[in-house]
């Protein structure tokens, strides 16, 4: 069950209209790591959970915070956009600066939306739920989730520095910190679970059932040119394993051979061609 409560988690008020600010963090609403993004990751991770309680409960409290910080941003969108209309746009764009300014504002804020936030992203496309990661493993899902934090941070620091607005800048700190703990919690849980079942994912599938393989599993193959990549930790070692490092790897398969298909399938090789 949820229940919406009528106050936002933490204030947002604008100084002053910004229609080209609001066109901007429509990228932190609707784009590929914004919070919506987080919001229906972390839901669908906890509606999926199977196992363990705390896991399940934790991800429900994050990804309903999400939530909040969904609405968040459409009343900051919101605020931003007031004031905004089509007479003002088209009696700004009888200056030539004040049109180049206008040209950056969403026209689907004015058209579309009514001067309201929209699921779309900063240029405009469509959210899609082909940007969240909830497979049913648990440390697979923590890392993407501490990469999806990381990122939506990333983000909303870059914007942060778009705008001089304190009312917005408040939002932001208050979103940063929020991600910064965040951060927090998906690298605490990764760590109780590497030393449950170990950093490989899944560790249901051991190295052991790798076989004929084994003897490959921890070689650096140095693929470009130079030999910079020789002094990292992924090819000295790390202390989880014997790592190798191979400046010249030679291919160890066959090269392909494929069988020439069917001439219905009109691929026109060689002795195929019926006109010349």
């Amino acid at each position: 069950m949820f229940r919406h409560q009528k106050e936002l988690q933490f204030e947002v008020k604008v100084k002053r209209p910004d229609p080209q600010l609001a066109k901007h963090i429509q990228e932190l609403l609707g784009g590929q790591f914004g919070e919506m993004s987080v919001m229906m990751q972390y839901l669908f991770q906890g509606w999926n959970c199977r196992g363990n309680e705390k896991y399940k409960d934790m991800l429900m409290d994050i990804g309903t915070e999400e939530i909040g910080h969904v609405e968040m941003l459409c009343s900051l969108i919101c605020q931003l956009l007031d004031g905004a209309s089509p007479e003002q746009q088209a009696e700004a764009a009888k200056d030539p600066t004040l049109a180049a300014i206008m040209g950056g504002i969403n026209p689907q804020h004015l058209i579309v939306s009514g001067l309201g936030a929209t699921p779309k992203d900063s240029q405009g496309v469509p959210w899609n739920a082909g940007y969240i990661v909830a497979s049913g493993n648990l440390l697979a899902d923590m890392r993407a989730n501490l990469n999806a934090e990381s990122q939506g941070r990333l983000q909303v620091a870059r914007i942060y520095h778009m705008t001089k607005d304190e009312g917005v800048r408040a939002t932001f700190r208050k979103m940063l910190a929020r991600d910064r703990y965040h951060q927090y919690q998906w690298m605490a849980a990764i760590s109780e679970l590497e030393e449950k079942n170990g950093v490989v994912v899944p560790a249901s599938f051991p190295p052991e059932a790798e076989k004929e393989s084994q003897p490959h599993a921890l070689e650096f193959w140095d693929l470009s040119q130079g030999e910079e990549s020789s002094t990292g930790l992924w090819a000295t070692g790390d202390g989880t394993g014997d790592f190798v490092y191979l400046s010249d790897p030679a291919p160890q398969g066959n090269i392909p051979d494929p069988i020439v298909p069917a001439p219905e399938l009109h691929h026109d090789l060689d002795g195929q061609a019926t006109n010349k």
